[in-house]
């Protein structure tokens, strides 16, 4: 899921970490809004509150939602980066760097008393943001831009585009490419509606302490990478053995 890239990728690697990710991203969504009353997740949002503090020259929340856009451009400069960095050394498992930052920021968060959080919204939703440009970029990467998943405005877009086409494509291998994009889509937005729905009934028994989750899921997809590489390369040896 995390390690395979370029050629090596199918569309099985494709959905996994899109419902991972966009599983997380959900967490993360309402847990964010619920704790600060703030978007965590994207910056669609801010960036119309920005044009619009501006025009009334309020210098503070001015500033205030340039820094949130630019928290979410650092975390992606961050992620690309990290694996810039790490793809020199290792490039097989580049791509977990940025998902244990991802998910040690998510664990730390999660941990703060809410005390601090209700007298630091603002300092939590910086952090939210970059944790997710680290996630957006990343997905973007390993997929070479066909998963997203932080935020759903593209998603339905694309989604509306191509059930449209399904009317008109009567290739088999184009209504076959065009039955997986489909599937893509709704996996991800499927996920990231699940995301939200277990963390708005957690929310409510366990606080901000509901990131823990996404960081937990994030350690399981780490995990499951290396025991899949494992068994890969356990395959692989024995198939060497008997040739």
């Amino acid at each position: 899921m995390f390690i395979h890239h370029g050629r090596e990728r199918t569309f099985k690697h494709n959905l996994q970490i899109a419902s991972l990710l966009s599983l997380v991203a959900g967490i993360v969504n309402v847990a964010g809004f619920l704790s600060v009353a703030k978007l965590t997740t994207n910056i669609t949002g801010h960036f119309a509150f920005f044009i619009d503090e501006a025009f009334k020259l309020n210098a503070i929340q001015t500033i205030l939602y340039f820094v949130f856009i630019l928290a979410f451009f650092f975390g992606s400069f961050a992620s690309g980066l990290l694996i810039e960095i790490f793809s020199r050394k290792n490039a097989r498992f580049v791509y977990i760097v940025p998902i244990i930052l991802e998910s040690f920021i998510l664990t730390l968060t999660g941990l703060l008393s809410k005390n601090f959080i209700d007298t630091n919204a603002n300092l939590i939703a910086t952090i939210l943001l970059f944790a997710m440009g680290l996630q957006n970029s990343l997905v973007t990467r390993i997929s070479n831009a066909t998963v997203r998943t932080t935020h759903l405005t593209g998603l339905f877009t694309d989604l509306g585009i191509e059930l449209s086409q399904l009317f008109f494509y009567t290739e088999l291998e184009q209504k076959q490419k065009l039955h997986r994009s489909i599937k893509l889509r709704f996996t991800i937005i499927s996920f990231f509606f699940l995301g939200g729905l277990f963390a708005g009934i957690l929310y409510d028994f366990i606080q901000i302490k509901v990131l823990l989750l996404g960081s937990i899921i994030l350690v399981a997809g780490i995990i499951y990478t290396f025991k899949k590489q494992h068994s890969e390369s356990t395959t692989l040896m024995k198939q060497d053995i008997k040739n």
